[in-house]
């Protein structure tokens, strides 16, 4: 099945028609080595493997092999409950980073669990009660170690954009809040699913680039949304969009500003900005950015309580429910219109605050060097707003800024999320009243400081001179957002990452490859642009799997490819093509269709009387060659482990033509 391999360094295979002799010696002699076969499988055996590479690839039960009874099920109870996995090496040291960690995520997530409540369109207690529960759920069943669990601004928008398309806020508070618990539920039952039937995979269908565009997005349509309370108006379009918002914003210009709220709202957001300068110069300092959101609360709303500026138009929040999350389980809609709605509500948040977790976890635990097990943080992720959602909560997620002060601060364990809640729980209990005459300027503007920071302008720098496609992608995802809603925008980011993987994988690159001078190398012309053709012969590299979605496109790439070299050679007085090479080595895998497009692609060589040669298939595909019979077809000896060894063969070939 081919011809011998010269190992002289020097051998140059630029021109078939003058081989060095001591490579016309070996000629005649065997290969020595030759296409292998992998070892025949039972069908059912490799439908089995395929399966378990898709959905267990991490090989979730290798510590259970050889273990005894007992030891399997306390490693059943770890997997699920990591807190008895890290528990047992719990020391105080490791206790004291996680109290300082969740006190001082604790002072950040305070004001803006309140703003992001308002955000979602539900009253402040709603957001406290998701940074009570959840963190809990979250500290005994999740495997990250830095992860901050808690409301986040970007899930609040689209869930309050989602919610109030369904029901008004306003008229029917109750029944709003209602669909908020309904899409909470589903949206745990979502992330838990995902996790149990291991479907991870499929959050990663979201790019990087769609995700960096839509959070930037998101990030413009909060600031806009928070000019409401930033300057003081009344009355504001229920619309997310930018020319809906401004139109709103101007339109108020004259009689629904307040000087005092903006002066209020202007003063802390500098603040604000300059704790967070000084944080991220230095980085000793990364507390002054964690604690400045509750100062700003602190001397704001004892600012509005000594002047009474809430008599003057300022308004504040006036009432936060006191006391822990009642029950909300008879709340939640398991028939009726609106249990659609919630299904289809919470599986949208539910994704998108599963993908803003997961990225998070990994980024944080790759800093520390440990595994976070993404399908047992869905179940985790899961759980927390299933039971979330039956005690007053709406969706939490991890938070990015209180993730990233948690690691600051020092946490070690998900401890810092215990510290965290019970801080929150005595916020319920004892502190709640102390915010009536908290300015909901204030509120704007803590918000406002918090997503800036989701603006990544390097990012999409980055991905503009690696990627256009991606760029399309970031881009399409960021105005859809800013210009008509956060569900179109998300819509837009899914479509376009979709886009580029049907492109990617319907149009596949192929190239030419020609000889490194003095070597028997072959590469991409384009890319070497000193490796030069094989006079005659014509090496053509397939990198791609070949699949019914792309065969014909690859044999009609190929064939074009001919037709164009053909015409080359003709105008310069050269050698006819009297052999293709194909190199197989990127074609990872073939399906029927792919071998049909082979077959039609040999007969219309032949034709043309034109040898098709194949050059290093992998194991998958030699074996599916075998098993439809397309090497009798071709000819073993058309078949080479190198594209050196078919350019031998194929010179070999010419000489005993001429």
């Amino acid at each position: 099945m081919g011809t011998s391999v010269s190992d002289e360094p020097d051998a140059n295979e630029s021109d078939i028609h003058s081989l060095p002799s001591s490579r016309r010696h070996t000629e005649n002699l065997p290969s020595l080595y030759k296409v292998g076969f992998p070892p025949r499988k039972k069908l059912m055996s490799e439908f089995t493997e395929t399966l378990k590479e898709t959905f267990f690839a991490d090989d979730p039960l290798r510590e259970y092999k050889d273990q005894p009874k007992s030891k399997k099920l306390l490693l059943g109870i770890q997997s699920f409950f990591p807190i008895f996995n890290w528990g047992r090496d719990y020391n105080l040291t490791k206790f004291k980073g996680d109290v300082i960690a969740g006190l001082t995520i604790a002072s950040l997530c305070i004001p803006q669990d309140i703003g992001y409540a308002k955000l979602a369109n539900l009253d402040p207690q709603y957001g406290l009660y998701s940074s009570f529960v959840p963190p809990l759920i979250y500290a005994v069943m999740g495997s990250s170690r830095d992860i901050a669990i808690g409301p986040v601004a970007v899930v609040s928008l689209l869930l309050g954009t989602l919610l109030q398309n369904e029901i008004d806020p306003v008229t029917n508070k109750e029944e709003y809040q209602r669909l908020a618990f309904t899409a909470t539920f589903f949206a745990g039952v979502t992330q838990a699913a995902l996790g149990f039937l291991r479907l991870g995979f499929l959050i990663d269908f979201l790019s990087h680039a769609a995700i960096v565009g839509f959070m930037a997005g998101a990030a413009i349509t909060i600031a806009l949304q928070q000019l409401k309370g930033f300057l003081g108006i009344q009355k504001f379009t229920k619309k997310s969009d930018i020319v809906s918002v401004m139109k709103s914003v101007w339109g108020s210009v004259h009689h629904g500003w307040n000087w005092q709220t903006i002066l209020i709202a202007a003063s802390f957001l500098t603040f604000l900005l300059v704790a967070k300068y000084i944080g991220k110069k230095k980085k000793r300092f990364f507390w002054v950015p964690a604690i400045a959101p509750l100062i700003s609360v602190i001397l704001s709303t004892l600012l509005v309580y000594l002047t009474r500026a809430d008599k003057d138009g300022v308004q504040i929040v006036r009432k936060i429910e006191q006391g822990i999350n009642p029950s909300s389980v008879s709340q939640i809609y398991f028939s009726g219109s609106y249990l659609t709605k919630g299904i289809r509500i919470g599986i949208v948040a539910g994704m998108v605050a599963l993908t803003e977790a997961v990225a998070i976890g990994r980024t944080f635990a790759s800093m520390k060097d440990y595994q976070l097990d993404g399908n047992s943080e869905m179940v985790a992720l899961g759980t927390m707003n299933i039971v979330g959602s039956m005690t007053s909560c709406y969706v939490a997620t991890g938070s990015f800024s209180r993730s990233a002060v948690n690691f600051m601060a020092g946490c070690q364990t998900a401890v810092s999320n215990m510290v965290m809640s019970v801080v929150v729980l005595l916020t319920l209990l004892v502190i709640t009243p102390l915010f009536k005459y908290t300015p909901n300027a204030i509120l704007a503007a803590i918000i406002i400081s918090a997503v800036i920071g989701l603006i990544d302008f390097e990012a999409a720098l980055l991905i503009w001179k690696i990627d256009k496609f991606d760029f399309v992608a970031c881009m399409g995802a960021f105005f859809g957002v800013v210009f008509v809603s956060v569900e179109i925008g998300l819509l837009i980011a899914v479509s376009i990452s979709f886009a580029k993987i049907l492109l990617q994988v319907t149009r596949p690159r192929t190239a030419l490859l020609g000889n490194l001078p003095r070597t028997t190398i072959y590469r991409n012309i384009e890319q070497y642009p000193e490796a030069k053709k094989v006079p005659g012969v014509l090496i053509v590299r397939v990198d791609s799997a070949i699949y019914f979605s792309n065969s014909n496109y690859i044999r009609e790439r190929i064939l074009r490819w001919l037709r164009d070299e053909e015409e080359k050679v003709s105008m310069k007085d050269m050698p006819r093509i009297n052999f293709l090479i194909v190199e197989l080595s990127p074609v990872i895998d073939i399906d029927t269709s792919g071998i049909h497009a082979l077959e039609d692609l040999f007969k219309t060589l032949k034709k043309r009387e034109i040898e098709l040669v194949l050059a290093n298939p992998g194991p998958v595909v030699i074996e599916k060659l075998q098993a439809s019979h397309f090497m009798e077809i071709i000819g073993h000896d058309n078949i080479f482990l190198t594209v050196g060894e078919a350019v031998m063969t194929c010179a070999s070939k010419a000489k005993e033509e001429v």
